[in-house]
């Protein structure tokens, strides 16, 4: 194991925040370890609603008065600046909230007699970051019983397996904190679960939050949990349990089905008809198929499977392999580079473990929940966190791990298609601030929603801006025809649609808001409507300059080149202020939160290519002092969202600086909802969770994309290396970090130069590239399957001068 970045920990977990995740995309286990071998799951489908709740919410809000009628009175009053009318006026398009990502089941593998192994020499929970396995140690009066635990996704299973050269004994246990019963095999331990048909966020007062069908006229939101065990020890069955005795081997699968899942594998298939018995019997089979199996087999195929997912390597400064105590090393260390690299390796880990084809895109908590009334509910909140969960997919990750976010999308262009039509009366798809696994696509609030974070119109337009990263980082063209040209193509025929002309002819939106932010309106009291948000724009242009790429790459005839083109031209353009920051509206106004967490402004500058120090100095710069007007601090995701922002402003020193803020410990109490004005900064959970508070994974999902942005950056057309190297990373390695047009780098460096680099072409296509290294920048052709050395074309000794100009702002 010398050769792997392992974590360890120096006792069991005592509460939800210690204890280690484990995932192969459908399956999540949150591990406690120590004699009680608690194993918190869940499974990714497992979410309130059903697969109608969409439609239905849509036709309820139709009815109550929304649609394309009202939003012209909306857009009339924000036209007489009546900005509260036009607040009251849309609340009617407010539809319910959406649903609910749930806790699963609870698994205990408990060791009779046990303690947990921790000292020095043997920590008591050791998580392998390469291999994905957890490995405990447990003292028994008999003798040392070692416990591994992995989620395979070639296996679909959870497996355990427990060695020892003496006999021991465990006992096995199933629960759910949900609706369920245990049914009564001999040898194996199998659970009915029913899962709820609506659930009210946490902030809604309700004596019951979660309701279940009431008849066989609802859906049965049906699922399975199925444990299987193979041991040269004797199985017995008492009561609700397995207790396995006289063992020195045992290997537990533990596999789960849905109808929840069957529906999103194959929404047009026999979801509705499938009895519970064949959804029962797919757990089950899945569960037995494992243990008729060895487990170093198990462990080997899980293992290649991992490596394969994960492409990219890490290695900044000379530590890399090796154990790290999580709270000595990684929390306390002393060592910012061994830091950063953890937080890249484990930021892609759990991003590996929540995001696999075939299962729902990673949530705000990843796959794992343990509350019935989760935080945010634990949704896919589209107005920064559910895309920068997938910054890092294309760029470090196989294609395996973006699949559910295209899934997700594509099921939000079919539910969002009816709404746009419905509610707006425009072509094309709309989503707004949130949605969940049944493809939500309306605004949520209940008619009391905040404006500013309810009423916003650009989800769908993000989330595109991550499929046409998939693209240019993979290069496949055929991707771009057949599954992300048309989600994509509807966005921009809402947009066309969405924008209005002012008095001078430029085209701006209405009703806009920038996400989660308001302005002192004139009657003194804050207001998020009545001006165009800048950000609104930005993903607005970007999404029209990609769809003209697109519609030459694919050589299409399309009419729609037309009206881009034409709207491209008359878009109100991105404005500076006074003092020479961005503004984040049309119109120079006094901020109501001057250091807003959001930095929706500049998402120009990151994640898209919108605004360059090149292309468009003046913004450029313009970009970088609002930046530098909002602060340090705050919680996971906006550090993250900084550190990357400061990357590509060529500031490695201050990313370097935002980094060491985010990794710092949070001692507070986890559980609380702190403040979202950034008066109390989040940190790192004694497992390495990202926290708001509460925990959100997007912080450390964030991570690995605004370090990697740190090393290399290939948008704009050049491929530049090094260009936000702090002072402090004198030197280190990458391996495999995707560059735009489809290729592959390797990059090592010392003192602010690159020491070894290539580039390797897997695509079937010629490639013709810029590189940029310091104040070297040459045209490169990369054939189809060939690696190029860097070095050899005279990039090797040159100095990062970008890395100067960072310290020199």
């Amino acid at each position: 194991m010398t050769d792997t970045l392992r974590l360890t920990w120096d006792a069991p977990a005592t509460r939800w925040e210690e204890a280690t995740p484990l995932g192969n995309g459908r399956i999540g286990a949150m591990a406690f370890g120590g004699p009680d071998g608690r194993y918190q799951l869940n499974d990714s489908t497992i979410w309130s609603g059903t697969p109608d709740g969409p439609a239905l919410a849509l036709q309820k809000v139709r009815a109550g008065g929304a649609g394309p009628e009202r939003l012209a009175a909306v857009r009339a009053a924000l036209g007489a600046g009546d900005v509260r009318s036009a607040e009251d006026l849309l609340m009617a398009f407010e539809g319910p909230y959406s649903q609910e990502f749930l806790p699963l089941a609870d698994l205990h593998v408990r060791v009779r007699d046990a303690d947990a192994a921790a000292d020095e020499t043997e920590p008591s929970r050791v998580l392998d970051l390469d291999e994905a396995t957890l490995i405990e140690a447990l003292r028994t009066p008999g003798g040392r019983v070692v416990r591994r635990s992995w989620v395979s996704a070639p296996a679909h299973a959870l497996l355990i397996e427990l060695t020892s050269d003496a006999d021991f004994e465990t006992t096995i246990e199933l629960s759910t904190p949900l609706r369920g019963r245990t049914v009564d095999p001999h040898d194996a331990l199998l659970l009915d679960v029913q899962a709820p048909v609506d659930g009210a966020p946490l902030h809604e007062d309700s004596v019951d939050p979660l309701r279940y069908a009431e008849d066989d006229t609802e859906f049965d939101a049906y699922a399975a949990v199925a444990v299987s065990l193979d041991s040269d020890g004797e199985v017995r069955r008492t009561d609700d349990r397995l207790v396995v005795r006289h063992a020195r081997r045992l290997l537990i699968a533990l596999s789960t089905s849905s109808r929840a899942g069957s529906w999103w594998a194959d929404a047009d298939g026999d979801w509705r008809t499938a009895s519970r018995e064949a959804i029962r019997d797919r757990a089950r089979e899945q569960a037995e198929a494992a243990t008729q199996r060895d487990a170093s087999a198990l462990l080997a195929e899980h293992v290649a499977d991992r490596r394969r997912l994960t492409r990219a390597r890490f290695a900044i400064g000379s530590r890399r392999e090796g154990d790290w105590n999580v709270d000595r090393d990684v929390l306390r260390g002393s060592d910012p580079l061994l830091r950063a690299t953890i937080a890249a390796e484990f930021g892609m880990y759990l991003l590996a473990s929540s995001s696999r084809a075939g299962s729902p895109a990673a949530n705000l908590q990843g796959i794992w929940n343990d509350q019935l009334q989760p935080a945010w509910s634990s949704n896919y909140t589209i107005n920064i966190n559910t895309e920068m969960n997938y910054w890092a997919a294309p760029v470090l990750l196989d294609p395996d791990a973006l699949e559910p976010l295209l899934a997700l999308v594509e099921l939000l262009a079919r539910t969002g298609t009816d709404t746009a039509r419905e509610l707006y009366g425009t072509r094309g798809w709309v989503a707004h601030h949130n949605s969940d696994v049944w493809g939500w696509s309306l605004p949520v609030g209940d008619g009391h929603g905040a404006a500013s974070w309810a009423i916003w119109m650009m989800g769908g337009v993000w989330l595109t801006h991550n499929l046409w990263d998939a693209y240019e980082f993979g290069g496949d063209t055929e991707l771009l025809r057949s599954r992300i040209w048309p989600v994509m193509r509807g966005a921009v025929e809402f947009c066309l649609d969405w924008l209005t002309p002012d008095a001078n002819g430029q085209l701006l939106t209405s009703p806009s808001t920038a996400p989660e932010n308001s302005y002192v309106a004139a009657d003194g009291l804050p207001t998020p409507l009545g001006l165009t948000a800048t950000s609104d724009l930005s993903l607005i242009a970007s999404l029209f300059e990609r769809a003209l790429i697109a519609i030459d790459a694919l050589s299409l005839d399309d009419a729609l080149e037309a009206e881009v083109r034409e709207a491209l031209a008359a878009l109100t353009p991105l404005r500076i202020g006074s003092d020479g920051r961005l503004l984040e509206w049309s119109a120079e106004v006094d901020e109501h939160e001057p250091l807003h967490r959001h930095l929706s402004p500049v998402v120009g500058l990151y994640p898209l290519d919108l605004v360059t120090p090149e292309r468009t100095p003046e913004l450029f710069d313009a970009s970088v002092r609002l930046i530098d007007a909002r602060g340090p601090g705050a919680m996971g995701w906006s550090w993250a969202w900084k550190i990357a922002l400061r990357a590509r402003a060529r500031q490695g020193d201050v990313a370097a600086s935002l980094l060491d803020e985010a990794l710092t410990p949070f001692d507070g109490d986890a559980t609380r909802h702190g403040p979202v004005d950034g008066s109390e900064w989040g940190g790192l959970l004694p497992n390495l969770f990202s926290t708001h508070p509460p925990f959100q994974i997007d912080g450390n999902l964030g991570f690995p994309a605004a370090i990697t942005e740190m090393l290399v950056q290939s948008h704009g057309g050049t491929i530049r290396l090094l260009p936000a190297l702090p002072t402090s990373w004198d030197h280190g390695d990458v391996q495999g970090i995707a560059v735009r047009p489809g290729l592959v780098l390797d990059l090592a460096w010392r003192s602010g130069r690159m020491t070894a680099g290539s580039l390797r072409n897997p695509g079937r296509h010629h490639r013709e590239v810029t590189v940029a290294h310091g104040d070297r920048q040459i045209s490169i052709p990369v054939p189809a399957g060939a690696q190029i050395d860097l070095v050899d074309h005279g990039l090797g000794s040159a100095p990062s001068t970008d890395q100067a100009q960072s310290r020199a702002r």
